[in-house]
């Protein structure tokens, strides 16, 4: 038997569907597969036969569970392959806004802790609750454990119940040890990234609560070997971020997937690797690489290319950008943050937070 007579095209493996690529129907999803294959074979999908068109196999099935397999036979070699594809009811249509390197805010509100009446009483989550005020958003923070002349162990817990009062729009996840050195991760094994994640988890839950811990994170420059992801996995992140850049001089910033995995993911968004359990999320755009002028232009842009707009908008930025004093600060941060959680808005996204947009078992 040949294993190649023919080749999914669409959707793959771990592919995870959502409104935009089908049609929705009272039980489920319908959607079209596509295959490759001689034109002189005979193929069915899940038991349908498939239609010859231009080259290229299809039929209609209904995706009507999270977790569903396709099987594809071909009667003229006897090969029969499956793949595992997954349902999004909840995924298409909702944004984010996802900030990276945190840990200066924090710093600040531990050294006026005295002072300030509320966490809002500092200037940078005081930016980011009349970001919330205003639009509705939500925003999740990835924490660094420590910074200069400061760790996470020293935050007071005394704000825990403002942390809990916010839940429902703030919330927070492990990033790295620290900013330095970059990409930490590459290389690290499994031990040495649940070592550092499970500091930061634990001091999160320690000063602001169970309910502020996001099931998301994006690990600091988005590298990662097969073991470091693993160690994510395990300490419950059911996704994710990163860039997923390929075919460019762009870092990666895409974990362990391999080239071919970059480019799906570059024009489907959201894969779930079911090898590994874990899923990847792809960001939408890094504010501060972008000129508040470009912003716009830049996530319209999204709607010429053939994938077309992305089915859930991650605006990502850095915390550091914010401060005069950090030698890369930008200005108008706030109006870049602002221009870019307007145009999400202005397209029809509303706020959720990703985790809930996901599957959080596999049931």
């Amino acid at each position: 038997m040949n294993n190649n007579t023919f080749q999914f095209l669409s959707p793959i493996d771990g592919d995870m569907l959502h409104a935009r690529d089908g049609v929705t129907m009272a039980d489920g999803l319908e959607i079209d597969v596509q295959l490759s294959a001689p034109s002189s074979h005979v193929l069915t999908i899940n038991g349908i036969s498939a239609t010859y068109d231009k080259g290229i196999f299809s039929g209609k099935i209904r995706l009507n569970q999270v977790k569903n397999t396709i099987t594809v036979y071909n009667y003229t070699t006897a090969e029969s392959r499956q793949i595992t594809v997954y349902r999004l009811p909840h995924f298409a249509g909702h944004y984010r806004l996802s900030i990276d390197d945190n840990i200066w805010f924090l710093r600040d509100i531990y050294q006026q802790q005295d002072n300030y009446l509320s966490l809002f009483d500092n200037p940078y989550l005081g930016f980011l609750k009349q970001v919330h005020d205003t639009y509705g958003t939500t925003i999740h923070l990835n924490l660094f454990y420590e910074t200069d002349g400061f760790n996470l162990s020293q935050f007071p817990d005394r704000f825990k119940p403002e942390w809990q009062a916010n839940a429902d729009w703030l919330r927070l996840s492990f990033h790295a040890r620290s900013e330095f050195p970059d990409r930490p991760y590459q290389q690290a094994g499994y031990e040495q990234v649940k070592h550092d994640c499970d500091r930061v988890k634990e001091q999160i839950l320690r000063f602001a609560g169970e309910a502020v811990m996001g099931p998301v994170t994006t690990l600091h420059w988005g590298e990662a070997t097969v073991e470091g992801s693993r160690a994510l996995r395990d300490a419950g992140y059911i996704a994710q971020l990163g860039y997923f850049n390929v075919d460019d001089e762009l870092p990666p910033v895409s974990y362990y997937l391999t080239v071919e995995q970059r480019r799906n993911m570059k024009k489907r968004f959201v894969w779930h690797d079911n090898q590994e359990g874990i899923t990847f999320v792809r960001a939408s755009i890094v504010i501060d690489k972008t000129e508040l002028s470009g912003i716009v232009p830049f996530l319209d842009s999204y709607a010429d290319k053939p994938s077309g707009l992305p089915p859930f908008v991650d605006l990502l930025v850095h915390e550091q950008y914010f401060y005069p004093f950090y030698e890369a600060y930008q200005p108008d941060f706030r109006e870049r943050v602002l221009t870019a959680v307007k145009w999400a808005a202005d397209k029809g996204y509303t706020p959720a937070f990703l985790g809930d947009c996901l599957f959080t078992d596999e049931a």
